[in-house]
């Protein structure tokens, strides 16, 4: 983990200072031009395989919605756990360049493990996920592990008198991040959905592209070795304040009931350490109790790429001619923080400053919590009304019952012992919403009474729990026939229509309705399976019955509709009469646009200003352990979410309610514990401790020294952001 910005970029090489040249007349070092561009590639390559990772464990393993919003978060969350073993092997052993070149290698592999679990020809199932969950595990420690140290080895690139330098070189730093994440989400849901190969969407291309990037993105930054300055590992602080933390919980252990009680439990670690350490450690332990609030706000802002994209494929993605992909949505994130930064910072602060409003670093952060708890609410009022275009599936000793009434009149249907059905059904209609049909066991017979004018047929079916059903009535040689046929009620996950159809004429049918979309259906009344077209006009499907060839308009397939075709030979010659099963998308995708703008605020106010607010109250030489601690609390997070999706068993707008009133709760006690913490100034250590290991660090006053530190702010916007978006990502 990076040991401060302060640190000096150089070498020591026969006691001579080793320095990059410089970018065209400046006083930018020119190694910097690499670690630019590698972090741009490496940003578009994470970004990129993450934005396709649920829809890839819904589509392609098969796993249900609650199952890949876990894994999806287990990995985010592995993700952040990793960082504290890069920094500690960087700090320790390798020092950040061998760590960063290494630990990419590891990278590199896990996309390319992850790249051919997706491709179908090299085995089952469990093949693909053994090959994905490998993958994404290497590419946890890969990316997590190189985490601490980019962009620190970019700051060790400077001379130390090139602060301004510096600080620009992080907001360059940030850019890359956002433009590598923006153009990634962008493009890999393309290279998905509309690019297909091996009969379906492409997602061996979606994470084969963002492999090359990480393989791009390690050759650039190999190309550069020979300019940068390379700092040697020097010890890791973050292993020296555990250390003093053990040795004083021991040394209280076993001394408490022989000496008299000191004024901290860490003065019991003077025998051995610094005075000076130990007040720092205090001072970092303060900002540290005052993130055990913040998971909750990350287990609500990584829920973009899992539970907001599943919202985004029930949804109308048409915009004009043009059709978003639900992985698509979360570019808004990258695209708004992009336009939000510069406006919080050079326009609404400045604002508020003149207002004469103090607006401390900590109130920042309880009005972001606020907004991501608001952006949350926004959400639910839209999956409220997704879910009314949703069929709910049954539960234990239920089926669901819709009936298709393909005879020429109106028919009466009644099921022994219920009263569902109570209207005549009309020819040709389309189906009468689900009813329930309550079962006495997992599966259960009821006889069914179709009455057709003047003529009742009983018709024996058995119903099996946690199934749907269409039964299709149609007229045969002398009677009505009755023919029950299990429906698949989700909706596709891609935002794609279904499709199946009824075959009336006397022999069977092939209907081609798009490339790779192909059905045969039976002869007299066969029904075919549904399968998923994408959404469109469909006025010249082709269809082969034997030597004749027939034509016929299918018209608009929409969102995440189903449809039943009956196709029926007339005078002028094979029509088609469509028939909805289950409603189309009708809510608009810009609906969500709301609530990723009030996540991004909340991502300004909360994130950006937390770690600024960290780094102004950590010593220098600890902003390190600030930083692990700030990345444990997003991997918290993403475990918090884990443990909801896999144990709550609510619906989605009930776990959205969930998060966002929890939110609000964590945030009363962040403000309680915010309202009692003083601001210090940690530039004052050193007046402090002019003697070197003076300043009282070890009488039991250093509480009362830490509350006399009066606020004093470093400008590390720049830093932060970049820093953020390191922990965001």
């Amino acid at each position: 983990m990076a040991r401060g910005n302060d640190d000096a970029a150089k070498v020591q090489n026969g006691g001579k200072v080793k320095h990059s040249p410089k970018l065209c007349g400046t006083n930018y070092p020119l190694s910097i031009a690499f670690i630019v561009v590698n972090e741009f590639c490496e940003r578009f390559s994470y970004y990129g395989m993450k934005a396709v990772l649920t829809l890839y464990f819904i589509n392609y393993l098969h796993w249900d919605k609650d199952l890949s919003t876990a894994v999806y978060h287990a990995f985010s969350s592995l993700c952040y756990f990793t960082p504290v073993l890069g920094a500690l092997i960087a700090d320790s052993w390798l020092g950040r360049f061998k760590t960063i070149i290494y630990l990419s290698l590891v990278y590199v592999l896990g996309h390319v493990v992850k790249s051919t679990g997706a491709i179908p020809a090299v085995g089952e199932n469990v093949t693909h996920v053994v090959l994905s969950m490998t993958g994404l595990v290497l590419i946890a420690f890969g990316t997590g592990g190189i985490k601490p140290c980019v962009a620190a080895f970019g700051g060790d690139q400077f001379e130390k008198e090139h602060t301004e330098e510096r600080r620009k070189f992080f907001s360059i730093f940030y850019m890359a991040i956002n433009a590598g994440s923006l153009l990634s989400t962008i493009i890999t849901p393309i290279l998905r959905g509309d690019v297909q190969c091996f009969g379906g969407d492409c997602y061996a291309l979606a994470f084969g592209v963002p492999a090359a990037l990480m393989i791009i993105a390690l050759v650039v930054f190999v190309a550069g070795s020979t300019l940068y300055t390379k700092s040697p590992p020097g010890g890791n602080v973050l292993l020296d304040v555990c250390k003093c933390i053990g040795f004083a919980l021991r040394n209280r252990w076993r001394n408490s009931s022989r000496e008299p009680r000191r004024a901290h439990w860490l003065d019991w670690a003077q025998e051995k350490y610094s005075k000076r350490l130990i007040y720092e450690i205090k001072m970092v332990l303060r900002v540290l109790v005052l993130f055990i609030p913040l998971p909750m706000f990350w287990a609500l802002f990584d829920q973009q790429g899992s539970r907001w994209t599943l919202q985004a494929t029930r949804m109308n993605m048409g915009i004009g001619s043009f059709v978003v992909k639900p992985d698509q949505m979360q570019m808004l994130n990258s695209l708004l923080i992009l336009v939000f930064v510069p406006i919080f910072d050079m326009i609404l602060y400045p604002l508020i400053g003149l207002c004469k409003i103090k607006f401390m670093p900590l109130k920042k952060m309880a009005i972001g919590m606020v907004l991501a708890a608001l952006a949350f609410v926004a959400a639910t009022v839209v999956e409220l009304n997704v879910t009314k275009t949703v069929v709910e599936p049954p539960l234990a000793r239920e089926s669901l019952l819709q009936v298709v009434n393909l005879a020429e009149g109106d028919v009466n249907v009644a099921i022994d012992g219920t009263g569902l059905f109570p209207h005549p059904i009309g020819p040709y209609e389309d189906p009468v919403e689900y009813q329930k049909l309550q079962l006495n066991g997992v599966n259960e017979s009821h006889m069914v009474n179709v009455t057709y004018g003047d003529e009742t047929v009983r018709c024996p079916l058995t119903f099996n729990e946690g199934k749907a059903y269409s039964l299709f009535l149609h007229r045969g040689p002398s009677r009505i026939r009755c023919s029950l046929v299990e429906d698949h009620i989700e909706k596709s996950e891609d935002g794609d229509a279904h499709v199946r159809f009824v075959n009336t004429l006397p022999e069977s049918l092939n209907v081609s309705v798009a490339a790779g979309v192909d059905f045969e259906i039976r002869e007299d009344f066969g029904v075919s399976a549904a399968k998923s077209v994408a959404r469109g006009q469909y006025k010249e499907v082709r269809c082969n019955a034997g030597l004749k060839e027939y034509s016929v308009d299918l018209g608009l397939l929409d969102f995440g509709a189903s449809y039943t075709i009956v196709l029926k030979e007339g005078p002028e010659g094979l029509r088609a009469f469509k028939m909805l099963d289950i409603q189309a998308n009708d809510v608009h995708i810009t609906w969500q646009i709301p609530q990723y703008v009030l996540i991004t605020a909340a991502e300004v106010m909360f994130s950006v200003t937390g770690l600024e607010f960290s780094y102004s109250q950590a010593p220098p030489n600890m902003k390190s352990v600030v930083q692990a601690g700030w990345l444990l609390t997003v991997a918290f997070g993403n475990v918090i979410v884990l443990i909801v999706a896999e144990g709550a068993g609510l619906k989605q707008w009930m776990e959205f309610l969930l998060f966002a009133s929890l939110l609000i709760v964590v945030c009363i006690i962040f403000s309680i514990m915010a309202h009692l913490y003083t601001y210090v100034s940690p530039e004052q250590l050193d007046t402090m401790f002019q003697d070197g290991d003076g300043g009282g660090g070890g009488d039991g006053n250093d509480d009362g020294d830490l509350k006399k530190c009066q606020t004093e702010q470093l400008s590390l916007i720049a830093v932060a952001r970049e820093k953020e978006k390191c922990s965001t990502d």
